[in-house]
């Protein structure tokens, strides 16, 4: 880390004490700053070592979101029935108070949580928050379902950040909420933020494509990386025909392709198996259980079943999707990974 030194008269590296909170410069030793405040969480806990009582002496990272960024204090409920009465006054004492921010920590605990089991980023939550707290602030949520609300603030989140999730992974997640309901909520809010009277911060909805998909999907199927380059390359091509189906059908459809010209002809990690074979597809969203006699030998439909299952596209999609194109075969497969092997395509 580089300063400028009085001194010195430059930039010169400093160091930084931490014992003393002094930004020192490393040529001439003097002091550029004193007693500085190290702002950042401190993470490190030893609770399980000290019983009941947590040392902690911080709380969680500031929120902008918030009207007081998160930092004020909270009385917790006295443990037990025979607990403290003052403690318990207190704290019925606070909740009767005016928290302008009681509507919003609730559901930015849901949005963390339904982000944490999908395994999405920071960046998404707090685009989701976000969102989330626009649409609050125009009191216009009011009797409309909650969990489908802020399944389709993360839904748009996702598609914002470039990093889309199917709805039928957010419904998953959604406590309950059903597709039709997220995709009525997602188009409610959308209305809500397009008709917002600041235009300062436009609000728009990025387009989803198959390649936004694909590597994920490939991943879960355990495929090689030649194949996940030859299905990108595939799915690139295919935006350059008139092909009317959904990106995630798309990239089901060439995935299916891109399988049937793998030399290692099996999908799914760990497929190969005897009995009772438990594996999770989707991080904690898609689990099934196979019951497996003797050794799976794989054909079209043990693929598109493996597919299905990784992409949540129903089988008979894929199979209509294949069918789209498969007369664009020699045009959309590499020719460095598939030239003469076409003709094992199986057809549609």
């Amino acid at each position: 880390m580089d300063a400028f030194c009085s001194d010195c008269k430059r930039n010169t590296e400093v160091v930084f004490d931490h014992s003393a909170g002094d930004t020192v410069c490393s040529e001439c030793g003097l002091v550029l700053e004193a007693h500085s405040i190290d702002e950042t969480s401190e993470w490190r806990t030893f609770a399980n070592e000290s019983g009941d009582n947590d040392p902690n002496r911080v709380g969680g990272p500031s929120n902008p979101l918030l009207t007081d960024g998160g930092l004020s204090t909270v009385i917790s409920k006295p443990n037990g029935a025979s607990g403290d009465f003052l403690s318990s006054s207190l704290g019925r004492w606070q909740n009767r108070g005016s928290n302008p921010d009681r509507t919003l920590m609730q559901p930015f605990k849901t949005i963390a949580t339904m982000s944490d089991r999908l395994g999405l980023v920071a960046t998404i939550k707090d685009r989701a928050n976000e969102i989330y707290k626009k649409v609050e602030d125009q009191k216009s949520i009011r009797g409309r379902n909650q969990d489908a609300i802020l399944a389709a603030c993360l839904y748009i989140a996702c598609r914002q950040e470039d990093k889309p999730r199917t709805v039928k992974e957010i419904c998953s997640v959604a406590n309950g909420a059903t597709k039709k309901e997220i995709g009525r909520a997602k188009e409610y809010i959308v209305k809500q933020m397009e008709s917002d009277p600041d235009p300062s911060v436009p609000f728009s909805v990025n387009p989803v494509h198959a390649v936004d998909f694909l590597r994920r999907f490939c991943s879960h199927l355990g495929m090689t990386n030649q194949a996940v380059k030859a299905a990108q390359e595939a799915v690139q091509k295919s935006e350059e025909l008139d092909i009317r189906r959904s990106p995630i059908s798309v990239a089901a459809a060439v995935i299916y392709m891109i399988t049937q010209l793998s030399a290692e002809k099996k999908l799914l990690r760990g497929l190969r198996s005897n009995k009772h074979l438990f594996f999770s597809v989707t991080s904690s969203i898609y689990c099934c259980c196979y019951s497996l006699y003797g050794v799976i030998i794989h054909s079209s439909n043990h693929w598109c079943a493996d597919i299905s299952m990784a992409t949540g596209v129903a089988e008979g999609t894929i199979r209509n999707s294949y069918k789209d194109l498969y007369p664009y075969a020699v045009r959309l497969i590499p020719t460095w990974y598939a030239k003469e092997e076409l003709r094992n395509l199986c057809s549609p």
